[in-house]
Order: structure tokens, then C-alpha cells, then sequence
């Protein structure tokens, strides 16, 4: 295939799902979210990603279903406008341009054509300043339309959307801001406003933090930085109104959302569990705990047959209403930072890096969707701030997928430092990682580098800040008892007191290039000699990086001075060097081609270019702003062809990297995105069926057979108890009886009935015995024929009166085989 078209730097995943509360489908089938610039689809059962909304221009702040029509649903955005959408069929329907900034969207039923949204308050000079307006929608057959008509509701408003709640089915509007709480009647056209301390009596801060509002009662309940909630009734009368206090959380209340029946109060917060308080039976209570990370927000089906909550892993997990996980759709995890390179796994072509604390998360880049998560420090993380606990900082694959070599690390205070280096084993039959070697304190200081021989052989390479690098190999089993074989120290080196920073394999293997401060060493690891030294102009040496197939002589570095150098290994010489602020260099693993990520005048440039060649293949200003510091090349698939000099760097990998706001990005042409776009609306996924292993095997099983059937042979037909298969293939093995009770009727449904063939088989012999019969008596009608010579005129034909006039004896008796065929299964093509 050859690729046209200018290469544009696109969006390929690890945006959030949990910055804003996802919103159920009417009918429960899907869940919305807002993702980046975009809208996100899920299935609530399969966990995919059905549809991807994409029109805006800036960070999706906000989503509701639109009162008058559940499969249209609303979007607010940074960019000023809110736009409508067919969710169901991936369509935008209308735009409509309000011009603020947009963080916060609301509807209610009994305000037809208006939205509710929260834009910056015009004449505050406060950078936090917010207010809630009303917009009328204009009526337009037009695609895009401005929507002029504002006007202000509540001064004084939180951006947070779960500050603002509708009550009484939009009667009246609840406001939680700081210290206050503010409740506006429609009706009336008048607000109330109550205030708490600061600090009550034992100095605990009263600050309001989410608020939800009881759809058949006027309540309200409030959640607050304390871990209480309380429950404000007599509202409409600013001296009367009283309230009661929850208390269950040790820390703020996240999220607060009531039931559609009011029958429930659902809260949650750091503690990372969900709590289902009884409404006006608030001792009775149920808990959902071990949801894994803080709970942001929680959103309720209209139906109230399901609720999720959004975590702070930026993950979302669908509950059934009676307390049970259905379903966990998984992002990428951002943290605070990205401790790791970015790797990818030989095996399964999936991205590597850190995601929740103390684990590395495998992120499939075709699918944008979390593969797993594999514990490294296997110890229980303390949801607690300012507790040092252990960070994986470093980790490589060896070339074939079979190793992963880890480093974690915990500095409690400026004296203690503890590190442990970790070898894992891929496991065939559990398709996993398991534990191999821990090597407590590797080196005595942070380590600065950790890399495998890409030559398959097992050697490991770890650089320190305390002026040593280390060759790690696997040696044979000691032990009689433990035959696997473990991983030990096999080199120890140092160049004058400095500190090396980085270190890099060459594509054979066979030289290990070191960077000492502002020294670069070659070394052989054959016999580990120190082969020579390269000089460089003054700086650190922070990237090193040796050249692939015809540029495998070159080796390249980037300096803290901001000088990009090149080496002719044969001359061991300086071939060139340039200046520019390298902050990442990189080669590709397919083809010499490498790449440099720039950093200028605030944003970073990308320039890809072969080292023996002056002029680079391309380039790109102003890829983002910030600056690039994790990109990796990914291999694809299948090779492009490419005919313009420009898209060649592209046929053989993919360049990911991640923006300074954790953004996924790639470089891609029109013509590719054409073609996945193409892809994926072929994708046609049932989502009332649960995607396991074996309803999948199950599904091609039954296509296969199913082309078997249409090739030309006659079949037996499957036995009708397939769906009983079905229905014990899906079930959740914990609700299932005991294997010895199933057993006998799993194997009795896979049977065919032997009374049916006997049934058929008696029908069988009586049509035989009626057409033997019939026979015999053609026969006799012939023989008495035969004797009396001739009949009267008068007296008609003799024979068979049911056989038609015209029609032979073999025709008659074809005639009455096919009148004692069934033909009910034609009622079925209705």
C-alpha cells in the first residue's frame, strides 16, 4: 500500500475517563465519558469502546442525556461550544456556540430547551471566579448556531460539577461553594444561603466539597472535607432549616449521589470504598471496599439497576445495585510522574511503564485499553500523603519477551535509600511474569540506567550514581532441589571516581558504550576491555545511543550543554555535532533511522534523521508545547510502503510520546487514519454478551460450522441444548452448583435424542407398509382388469379414485410423498 498525504501528529489514547462523571445510557446498555477532546462510548457489559465522538476542539468539561430524547446526549467544552450527538449511531447532530470557556453542564426536564452551565464569572477579576447561567437553545435547522441568550442564574459557583445539583425534578437548584450553600427556587426566583465555620470546636474544616439533592424529598446532602455528610432539610425557610450529620470517611467526601427512587445514598472517597447509606435509616448500611484507587465520582443508571464510580487510576467500575463489580474499563494510569522509559513488550506489543503505585501496567496501543497490571513490590499501598512507599523507576525486556529486569526504590530521608533490582521469568502456562531474583541493594546510590543485550543472550547492564556499572548474567542452578536458574554479578567497572549516567548496548550486542559525566567509554563484552575513549565538546553526557544495520558504526550522545555529537566507532573520532537542546534521542529498532525530540522557545521540535546522512528525513516544529520526555518507537505489524522520502521513516514503526499533560500521541497520515477509521466502524460488537475466552471460542466454533453447513453436505443438526451450553459458559463460576451436579446434564444437553430417531424410524416403516399396500393393490386392479375384457360406456374409469386425471402411477405416488412432508419451519421466514 502506498501512503499519501502530509504526516499529522494525532491522538492515540491515555487521555482520562475519570475527570468528569461518566453518564449512563437510558436503557443501561452504555456509558459515557469524557475523554480529552473527545466522547467515549463504552459498553456497560463488554467494557469496549463502541464509539469514539470526536468534534471538539479543546478538553470535554461535561456531559448530560438531553431531557426530551435519551439517545441524544450533550457536550461542553473549553472551546465555547456545547454540541449534540446521536450516541447511538456516532453522529453530531448540532453545534451551538455559546463563546466562554465551558467547565460545567446541567439539564433538567421541566426547563425544556435550556442548559444550565457554568462559565467564568465575567466581572471578577478572580482567576476562580465562576457563575451559573441559563442558555436558551435557539430553534435552527442549521448545523451551527449561536447560542446568544444567557442569562445568570447563581453567582459565586464551584467549577467542580458535583457542586451543583437539581432537586424535585428541577424545582430547585442546590450550589455548594467553600463554606456555603446556596439553594435557588425557580419558582420563587429567590435563593437562600447557609454558612458553616470554618472549624468547628476540635479544629476540623467544615469546607463543603460535593453536594446531591433527593429526587422525591427536599434534601439535600452535602459532603465535606471532615469525612461528614449532612442532610439539609427545611430549606425553603432560611431560620428553619435543620440538618443531620453521616460519618463514616476518615478524610473528604468525593462524591455523593442519591438513587432514582431516593431509597439510597450512595458516597465515596480516598478510602477507595463505596458506601450505600439507607435513606431515613442511616445506621443501616452496606460497603463495597478494595475498588483500588480514591473514588472521584459515582453515577447512577436511570433505571437505578447500576452504578460506577470513577477512580483516581483513571479507572471506571460498573456495580450492580446489589453491591457486586460488573465490569472495570481501565485507562492508562497517569500518575504524578512517568518514573519509567517507555518500553514495549516483545510478546504482546504493548506499552510499558509505571502506573499504580508499586505495579507496571501493560497498555495495548491498537485498542487504547489496559491489558494488566503486574506487581513489583507486592506490598499494600497505604493510601496516606506524605509516606514515602517504593516507586518502580526502571525497566527493560531482554529481546525475546522471556526476561523483565525492574528497579524499585524508597527514600524515607536524605540518609536511607532502599533499592532491590528484580528478574522475572515469563511463565508459558500462565502467560505471565513470575518472580525469579531479588537483589537487595544492587549498588549503593540511585541507578541512573538499566538495559539488556539486544543480542538474546541473557546479560543485563545496570549504571549508579555511585561510579559503577554492573553486568548481571543468568547462571546455572545450585541447588539440587531448585533446578530454575538465577540471576547473579558478573562485572564490576568504574572510570576515575565518575559517576556514570547512561549506558546502551550495540545492535549485536558486542559493544557497551558507557557515559561517565563528560566521558564516554567503549567496552567489549566478550572479555569486558576497555576498548577506548571518546572526547566531546564540555557537558554531561545524557543520551547514548549506537546506530542500526548500515549506521552501525556510529555511536550518538546528547550533552547537558545542549550539543547533539556523533562518533565514527572505526576512526574514533568526532564525524559531527550540532547544536540544539536535545531532550530525548532515540533510534528505531527496524531501520537506521533515529529521532531527536528538540526543545525550543517553549514547545519541542522533532527532527528524524539518518546518522550518516546531514540533511534530516523530516521534520516537525512544534509537536507540543512543554517538553517530550518519554517516546518510544513501537514496531508495526505490517509494513507500509511509502514513496514519498518524507513517510518512509513511518513504514516499518510508529513514534509514540507522551505529552507534559500525559497525552498519547503518534505520527500518522491521512491516509492511514482514513483506513482505521474505516476499521473500526466495521466493528460490530454485541453487547448484551459477555466477552469472555469462551463465548468467544464459542462464537467461532459456531461460525465455522455454520460454513461447513453452507459449503454443500448434509449435516446433523446441533443439539438443541445449545443453549444451555451458552448459558453455563457465561454464568460466573461462583453462583454455579458444584462441576459433579452439572455434569450429568451438561453431558445430556451435548447428546442428541435416540427417541426422535426411533420416532422417525417408525414413520419410516409405516410409509413403507402403506406404499407396499398401495402397490399390492395397483397389482390386483392390473390382474382383474386383465380378466373382465371391457366395462360399460356408461359406467366410468376403474382405479384409484384419488389419483388425478394425466398423472402416471411412479407421478402418484411422488405426489403422495411430498403431501406428508412438514412444512411448519416456512412459518418461520415471517
Amino acid at each position: 500500500m502506498v501512503e499519501h498525504g502530509e504526516i499529522r501528529v494525532v491522538h492515540r489514547g491515555g487521555s482520562k475517563i475519570n475527570f468528569r462523571q461518566p453518564v449512563f445510557t437510558h436503557d443501561s446498555r452504555f456509558l459515557l465519558c469524557a475523554s480529552a477532546n473527545a466522547v467515549k462510548v463504552f459498553s456497560a457489559s463488554t467494557e469496549e469502546c463502541v464509539h469514539h465522538l470526536v468534534g471538539h476542539t479543546d478538553l470535554v468539561t461535561g456531559l448530560i442525556l438531553r431531557p426530551s430524547n435519551h439517545l441524544q446526549v450533550f457536550s461542553c467544552s473549553l472551546d465555547g461550544t456545547v454540541r449534540l450527538w446521536d450516541y447511538d449511531d456516532g453522529i453530531l447532530i448540532k453545534t451551538f456556540v455559546v463563546g466562554f470557556p465551558i467547565y460545567s453542564i446541567y439539564a433538567s426536564g421541566s426547563h425544556d430547551g435550556v442548559l444550565f452551565l457554568t462559565i467564568p464569572a465575567k466581572n471578577d477579576k478572580r482567576s476562580d471566579a465562576f457563575q451559573l447561567v441559563a442558555v436558551q437553545l435557539p430553534q435552527s435547522s442549521e448545523q451551527l448556531v449561536e447560542a446568544r441568550e444567557i442569562s445568570a442564574v447563581l453567582p459565586d459557583v464551584s467549577a467542580n460539577p458535583g457542586a451543583i445539583s437539581f432537586g424535585r425534578a428541577g424545582q430547585y437548584i442546590a450550589s455548594v461553594c467553600g463554606l456555603h450553600l446556596e439553594v435557588f427556587f425557580f419558582k420563587k426566583q429567590k435563593s437562600f444561603r447557609f454558612s458553616l465555620k470554618e472549624e468547628n470546636n476540635k479544629g476540623i474544616k467544615n469546607t463543603f466539597t460535593c453536594a446531591a439533592c433527593h429526587p422525591k424529598e427536599d434534601c439535600i446532602a452535602t459532603g465535606h472535607e471532615d469525612g461528614k455528610i449532612r442532610l439539609w432539610r427545611n430549606f425553603s425557610h432560611k431560620k428553619e432549616y435543620t440538618h443531620s450529620a453521616l460519618h463514616w470517611h476518615h478524610d473528604a467526601v468525593g462524591a455523593l449521589s442519591f438513587t432514582p427512587e431516593g431509597t439510597n445514598l450512595l458516597s465515596g472517597g480516598v478510602e477507595s470504598v463505596l458506601v450505600l447509606w439507607r435513606y431515613n435509616q442511616e445506621t443501616q448500611k452496606d460497603f463495597l471496599p478494595r475498588l483500588g484507587a480514591a473514588i472521584a465520582h459515582i453515577a447512577v443508571s436511570p433505571d437505578g439497576s447500576l452504578f460506577c464510580t470513577a477512580h483516581s487510576d483513571n479507572k471506571i467500575t460498573v456495580i450492580h445495585s446489589y453491591v457486586r463489580v460488573s465490569a472495570v474499563i481501565q485507562g492508562l494510569v497517569r500518575g504524578d510522574r512517568i518514573w519509567t522509559d517507555l518500553v514495549v513488550d516483545p510478546r504482546s506489543k504493548a506499552l510499558v511503564m509505571n502506573g499504580k503505585p508499586g505495579h507496571l501496567q501493560f497498555y495495548s496501543l491498537q485498542r487504547d485499553k489496559l491489558l494488566y497490571n503486574l506487581d513489583i513490590v507486592q506490598q499494600e499501598y497505604i493510601h496516606e500523603s506524605g509516606l514515602d512507599q517504593f516507586e518502580v523507576v526502571k525497566v527493560d525486556f531482554d529481546a525475546g519477551g522471556n526476561w523483565l529486569a525492574t528497579v524499585e526504590e524508597r527514600k524515607q530521608n536524605s540518609a536511607e535509600l532502599e533499592l532491590n533490582l528484580k528478574l522475572w521469568a515469563f511463565d508459558e502456562q500462565t502467560q505471565s511474569f513470575v518472580l525469579n531474583t531479588t537483589v537487595p541493594a544492587p549498588h549503593e546510590d540511585r541507578i541512573s540506567d538499566l538495559s539488556f543485550s539486544p543480542d538474546r543472550t541473557t546479560l543485563l547492564v545496570s549504571a549508579s550514581r555511585d561510579g559503577h556499572f554492573k553486568a548481571w548474567a543468568l547462571a546455572p542452578p545450585t541447588d539440587a532441589e531448585d533446578q530454575s536458574p538465577s540471576w547473579c554479578c558478573d562485572f564490576v567497572a568504574s572510570y576515575h571516581g565518575l559517576a556514570p549516567h547512561c549506558c546502551g548496548f550495540s545492535a549485536d550486542g558486542s559493544l557497551l558504550a558507557v557515559g561517565f559525566q563528560e566521558v564516554v567509554t567503549v567496552w567489549s563484552t566478550a572479555s569486558w576491555e576497555l576498548l577506548t575513549t571518546l572526547s566531546q565538546p564540555p557537558g554531561h553526557v545524557r543520551n547514548l545511543c549506537f546506530g542500526r544495520l548500515s549506521c552501525s558504526k556510529y555511536l550518538l550522545g546528547t550533552t547537558t550543554k545542549n550539543q547533539l555529537c556523533c562518533w565514527n566507532l572505526l576512526s574514533c573520532s568526532l564525524e559531527w555535532s550540532t547544536s540544539m537542546d536535545v531532550t530525548l534521542l532515540l533510534a528505531d529498532p527496524l531501520s537506521e533511522n533515529m529521532a531527536a525530540f528538540c526543545f525550543e522557545a517553549g514547545s519541542t521540535d522533532l527532527f528524524v534523521f539518518k546518522p550518516s546522512e546531514p540533511r534530516p528525513l523530516f521534520s516537525h516544529k512544534a509537536v507540543c508545547s512543554g517538553r517530550v520526555l518519554r517516546a518510544v518507537f513501537s514496531p508495526r505489524e505490517e509494513l507500509l510502503e511509502g514513496c514519498e522520502e518524507d513517510v518512509q521513516w513511518l513504514n516499518s514503526s510508529r513514534l509514540f510520546f507522551f505529552t507534559p499533560s500525559m497525552d498519547l500521541m503518534t505520527f500518522s497520515t491521512k491516509a492511514e487514519e482514513d483506513r482505521l477509521m474505516a476499521s473500526s466502524k466495521q466493528l460490530v460488537i454485541g453487547d448484551q454478551v459477555s466477552m469472555t475466552p469462551f463465548n468467544l471460542l464459542l462464537g467461532k466454533r459456531g461460525q465455522t460450522e455454520g460454513q461447513e453447513v453452507a459449503a454443500g453436505s448434509e449435516r446433523v443438526q446441533p443439539p438443541q441444548g445449545s443453549s444451555a451450553v451458552k448459558e453455563l459458559l457465561q454464568t460466573p463460576a461462583h453462583v454455579l452448583p458444584s462441576t459433579s451436579y452439572l455434569c450429568s446434564m451438561f453431558v445430556q444437553s451435548l447428546l442428541i435424542s435416540t427417541s426422535d430417531k426411533r420416532e422417525q424410524n417408525n414413520v419410516t416403516e409405516e410409509e413403507m407398509e402403506s406404499e407396499k399396500e398401495e402397490d399390492d393393490s395397483e397389482d390386483e386392479e392390473t390382474q382383474s382388469s386383465a380378466v373382465k375384457p371391457d366395462v360399460a360406456s356408461g359406467g366410468g374409469r376403474t382405479g384409484d379414485p384419488t389419483r388425478p386425471h394425466g398423472l402416471t402411477k411412479a407421478q402418484t405416488k411422488e405426489l403422495r410423498r411430498v403431501r406428508k412432508l412438514d412444512y411448519s419451519w416456512l412459518r418461520d421466514l415471517d
